[in-house]
């Protein structure tokens, strides 16, 4: 009990200045997203980009839902894909593309966080999402020859209030409460389980079971533990334990780029994968796709410190 005591006055003041740091976070980024939605202005940049979707085999609606989940959440997208006429085909391809690549903003400033450039986790999971469209579509069966439902820009107001202010604030206040209440209470649980976990000595049992996936990934045995937490619970949630785990200093600059280029793409693959596939979307070609292109990814980095001696 003692040890589990000090174990916990450890973790909860380090887990909390987490907290406190991804709520303003969210915070702002969800009000502004508020704003854009309500203002009509989120519509209206769906339908800009809507025209290229065709590439992805998708109709130009789905443009939204992109938009939604790449700024805001994977939730946001779900909401709006649970309103469109959509096959299995392109919830499954609509699916992966937001899984590589959502609440881009609140996400990329975490891994920022822990040294890894924001332009590189751009880049890399904005092209990694839009090559998995590209790619799914031209491998799944039953691909369509063209879409041709896209809405035309000037059809669209850049201005267009969506209802009443005070009702949609209260909406929107309220998630943002739930979320709050959520994400406290499991960054600090997942906080104390991790330091737990290495006290207790079982960390090195979990990291020899995984290690032979990780080897698979192109990914160092010291980061076991942070692949497992984000691909249980995600960035977000896990970023606590994901600074502590740097703050030790046992993970190398190299390994968290290799680490942060993969959970990046692929991430949440517990709960985000059961939301997609209660709307419709296939499983396990959302989760295969996405691990052979981080692999691909991964391993280049790797060769490429190789080549270039990089220290």
């Amino acid at each position: 009990m003692e040890k589990l005591k000090r174990i916990v006055r450890q973790a909860v003041p380090r887990a909390m200045k987490t907290i406190w740091w991804i709520f303003k976070i969210t915070a702002t980024v969800s009000f502004i997203m508020f704003l854009l939605k309500y203002t009509g202005i989120l519509t209206w940049i769906a339908t800009a980009v809507s025209p290229v979707f065709h590439i992805f085999g998708l109709p130009g609606d789905a443009a939204l839902a992109y938009v939604s989940a790449y700024f805001i959440n994977i939730y946001s997208g779900i909401a709006v894909i649970s309103t469109l006429d959509m096959t299995v085909r392109q919830i499954t391809i609509l699916g992966t593309m937001n899984l590589a690549a959502h609440a881009m903003v609140a996400e990329t400033a975490i891994q920022k966080k822990t040294g890894t450039p924001v332009i590189h986790m751009v880049i890399v999971r904005t092209l990694a999402s839009l090559t998995l469209g590209i790619v799914m579509n031209l491998v799944l069966p039953g691909r369509p020859e063209y879409t041709a439902d896209t809405i035309a820009l000037s059809e669209i107001p850049f201005l267009n209030i969506q209802g009443e202010l005070w009702p949609m604030f209260l909406v929107w206040l309220k998630g943002l409460a739930r979320l709050t209440v959520w994400m406290t209470t499991l960054i600090l649980l997942l906080n104390i389980m991790q330091r737990a976990l290495y006290e207790y000595g079982i960390m090195n049992k979990i990291s020899r079971f995984f290690s032979p996936l990780l080897t698979v990934f192109g990914l160092p045995k010291e980061t076991t533990f942070l692949w497992i937490v984000a691909n249980v619970i995600g960035l977000l949630y896990g970023s606590a334990a994901i600074m502590d785990e740097m703050e030790r200093g046992k993970i190398s600059d190299r390994s968290i780029l290799l680490l942060n280029t993969h959970i990046g793409v692929s991430h949440s693959n517990l709960e985000d994968l059961m939301l997609f596939s209660a709307i419709g979307g296939v499983w396990y070609w959302m989760l295969l796709f996405r691990w052979a292109l981080v692999t691909i990814l991964v391993w280049s980095l790797r060769l490429y410190f190789r080549l270039t001696s990089r220290p």
